[in-house]
Formats: C-alpha cells, sequence, structure tokens
C-alpha cells in the first residue's frame, strides 16, 4: 500500500508515513462468515408441523320464508307462499267465495294435497270419490268405522274399539264397535261414495257435534262421544204409531284435549256459515253435516196458506231444523228424503211454527 499523501510506500503495520508524516488509513477488515448453524438435536417427543386448516365451504344460505298469515278454513299460522294449508290441506292462494246469503264453499284443495299430523302425514287422492292416505309415524294411530278401510300396509297393526253403550248403540244402528290402527305403515280410507273429505283440524279444547254416519277417520288422540238429539216427531196412521228422528237419534261428539285431526265424508258439495249469536236459519235436517256445541237446534214447521191446508194440514208443511248461534254449520247439498213427513203428525219435540 502507499501513502495517500506523498505516495511512499508504506508498510502494513505502519501507522504514520516516514516520508511526511500523514496518518496511514488501513482497510476496514472483512466481516467473519456467520457459523453454520448445529445439526438439529434428536428429540424423544414427535415434533408436531401445524397444518393450515382446509378451507371451509361457505355456509348455505337459509331459505327466506314467505309472509306469514292465517289459513282461512282452519285459522293456522301458515307461510302463505306455500301451496296449500299443511294443517287441513286447503289451498292458500285462493280467495273463499261467499255467497250473498252469507255460505261459504268448502275451500278447494288441490288433488294430492298433503297435510301435516304430527310426524304422519294425510294426502287426500281424487275429487270425484276421494280417498284419504296417510302415512302413520310408529305410535300414531287412527279410528275408523270397519267399512271404510280401502287399503293397507301388511305390517299395520289394526284392532278393535270398545265403544260405550253398546245395546244402546245397536238399537240406534250406531257401530258397536270402532276399528284402530297403529303406525308406523300406510292405510287408506274411502267412504265410496261421490262428495268431499272436511279435514277439521282441532285445537286443544276444541270439540264438534257431527251427524251419525258421518266420519271417515280421527287421530287417536282425539275424543269420541255421542249424545241423544232430542229432534223427533211421531206419526199415527190407523192403530200404528211411528217415532222419527229427522237428523238421527244421536249425534257425534269429538273432543281435542290436544291437536288432532278429525276427516269427514258427505255428499255433493259443502257449504259452511257462521252464525252471529242469535242469528237463526232453517235447514234441510238430513242436509246438516256438522256444528258446533254452541249452535243449538230444534224443529221447525212452515205452514204455507193454501185451499186444501184445512183439510189434510200435515200434508202441507215445510219441516226444517232450526240452528241458532253462534257458531259455525255445515251443510251438504245431497241429503235424504225425510221419512213421515206428510204423515199426520200426533207428537214431536220441541218446534217453533209459522202459519203463512
Amino acid at each position: 500500500m502507499f501513502c495517500v499523501g506523498c505516495g511512499t510506500p508504506v508498510s502494513e503495520g505502519q501507522n504514520f508515513c516516514r516520508n511526511c508524516g500523514h496518518a496511514v488509513k488501513h482497510a476496514a477488515p472483512a466481516a467473519a462468515a456467520p457459523p453454520a448453524p448445529a445439526p438439529p438435536v434428536a428429540s424423544a417427543e414427535p415434533r408436531v408441523v401445524p397444518s393450515t386448516p382446509p378451507p371451509q365451504a361457505p355456509s348455505p344460505v337459509p331459505h327466506a320464508a314467505g309472509p306469514h298469515g292465517r289459513c282461512e278454513w282452519c285459522g293456522a299460522e301458515v307461510d302463505l307462499s306455500l301451496g296449500s294449508c299443511p294443517r287441513c290441506g286447503a289451498t292458500l292462494k285462493m280467495s273463499s267465495a261467499k255467497t250473498p246469503s252469507g255460505w261459504t264453499e268448502l275451500p278447494g284443495r288441490k288433488d294430492m294435497a298433503k297435510l301435516q299430523i304430527g310426524n304422519s302425514t294425510c294426502q287426500i287422492e281424487g275429487l270425484y270419490v276421494p280417498v284419504a292416505d296417510l302415512n302413520l309415524a310408529a305410535g300414531d294411530g287412527v279410528y275408523f268405522t270397519h267399512h271404510v278401510l280401502l287399503w293397507k300396509d301388511t305390517n299395520i297393526a289394526v284392532t278393535t274399539m270398545g265403544l260405550k253403550g253398546g245395546w244402546t248403540r245397536v238399537m240406534a244402528g250406531l257401530p258397536l264397535v270402532m276399528t284402530q290402527a297403529v303406525g308406523p305403515g300406510r292405510i287408506a280410507f274411502s267412504k265410496d261414495q261421490p262428495g268431499e273429505i272436511i279435514p277439521l283440524a282441532l285445537q286443544p279444547g276444541q270439540s264438534v257435534d257431527v251427524r251419525e254416519h258421518m266420519l271417515l277417520t280421527a287421530t287417536s288422540n282425539v275424543a269420541y262421544d255421542w249424545f241423544q238429539t232430542g229432534i223427533w216427531f211421531v206419526t199415527q196412521e190407523g192403530n200404528d204409531s211411528e217415532t222419527h228422528y229427522p237428523v238421527g237419534r244421536y249425534m257425534d261428539r269429538f273432543y281435542a284435549p290436544t291437536p288432532g285431526l278429525l276427516l269427514l265424508h258427505a255428499g255433493g258439495n259443502i257449504f259452511v256459515r257462521d252464525l252471529a249469536p242469535g242469528q237463526t236459519i232453517l235447514v234441510k235436517p238430513t242436509a246438516l253435516v256438522f256444528k258446533d256445541p254452541t249452535v243449538d237446534m230444534h224443529l221447525h214447521f212452515e205452514h204455507p196458506a193454501g185451499i186444501f191446508s184445512m183439510w189434510r194440514s200435515w200434508s202441507n208443511r215445510y219441516l226444517w231444523l232450526r240452528l241458532t248461534g253462534p257458531g259455525r254449520v255445515a251443510i251438504q247439498s245431497v241429503f235424504e228424503h225425510i221419512e213421515g213427513e206428510a204423515r199426520n203428525m200426533t207428537r214431536w219435540s220441541n218446534a217453533t211454527a209459522t202459519r203463512w
């Protein structure tokens, strides 16, 4: 190396130039290389390398429920975006038509409409002679009269269910026993007559009075009872007298301690009307399908004016069933002729009369 002042050569360890005394600037020593890392020491515990969690799929967006409202037939709180009420099968998007006289036709139900009954389901199939097709969950059951059973799975257990007042029921022509079926499995019922199936979804504490022989089936939790109608009249021909019961001698009463389903079958078309307190209406006795227990009923005779009324008054009259609200009543458009209506009546139950 050389002195930067005078250019005289200087030795490696010399700090000053011997010729001019200028300080000698030595180059900075090179930085030492870092020591090599020590080899890893084997450990008794295996080394756990944290893994990167796999990417998760995005959570599905829940289906937005549609607008909620009440079914016009059974009053259930339902999703109005559904096609039909899951409790009674009534079409939700069809507004119920009411006549000027106040009658509402039984709400339309699409063919194959499905009803939810707890863990079980009921599908109403067909329109002319409808069938109730039930898929019973394990432990769920229904009861019915034996002649309405259409088909069933082989694993469905069917047994009899005794009813109280056996001798009285036999004399009145009512079934002495009911038949009951318990799931799991499928079972179907049909009345073998043209008409409509009426699903009545009963809420806890609700009851309904039904004319005899209208029952198709009911869930096992619906209590069944019957009572005398108190509607009768006696006809006389010579020495022979006969008692007639235009709405039947007995009526069925169904009561639901817990939510249950009652399926009725009636002929023709079904019409329903809500009677206000004290409001009355006259209906053909054999057209009655069901009524609320709050609705009172008794006979009513109507005598139109006519030239022959003074001789054979019993043949020139109309015999009605007078219903008084409050409560709901239902009638069918197909009804039977009243036996003994045109005969000479000698006695009758509580009744009102109108003479024109």
